[in-house]
């Protein structure tokens, strides 16, 4: 008995620790894909990528629905020209529902000029129909190196 109850925990924890990497590979997976269809723009790929919930909110305070997210991006009215993760990590509180938080240099382009920002910001993603779909954006500009006190 001594020697089952060790194995057992070991199966367990081992299996768990999987499930969590494959679910970060595939978080990841689908993130990396929507980054793609923001950049260029695809609507079938950016519905594919957008929960029908989503709420983005921008780091200058504009807030965007699916619908409104994608018609921005495939009109060109803004326009990501680089978006590179500085930080991503990812956790996983419920089943089904991933947060991904970091930070990100994003260069974008639309009517009122240039942004090349690095922004932190949280990012919600949840499991729908077996596909992880994006839910929700949050993010705020940090101050560049000069002006941090």
């Amino acid at each position: 008995m001594k020697i089952l109850v060790p194995g057992i925990l070991f199966a367990v924890l081992t299996s768990f620790v999987f499930t969590l990497h494959a679910e970060e590979a595939a978080v990841r997976s689908a993130d990396d894909a929507r980054i793609a269809a923001m950049r260029q723009p695809d609507k079938s790929a950016l519905e594919a990528a957008f929960s029908d919930e989503l709420r983005y909110s921008h780091s200058n305070g504009v807030v965007d629905t699916k619908a409104s997210f994608i018609d921005v991006l495939v009109s060109g009215k803004t326009k990501y020209l680089g978006y590179d993760h500085v930080e991503r990590g990812f956790t996983f509180p419920a089943p089904g529902i991933a947060l991904m938080s970091g930070k990100a240099r994003i260069q974008a382009e639309s009517a009122k000029g240039k942004m090349d920002s690095v922004l932190a910001y949280l990012a919600v993603w949840k499991e729908e129909g077996g596909q992880w779909k994006f839910l929700a954006w949050q993010s705020c500009r940090l101050p560049s190196e000069e002006t941090k006190p």
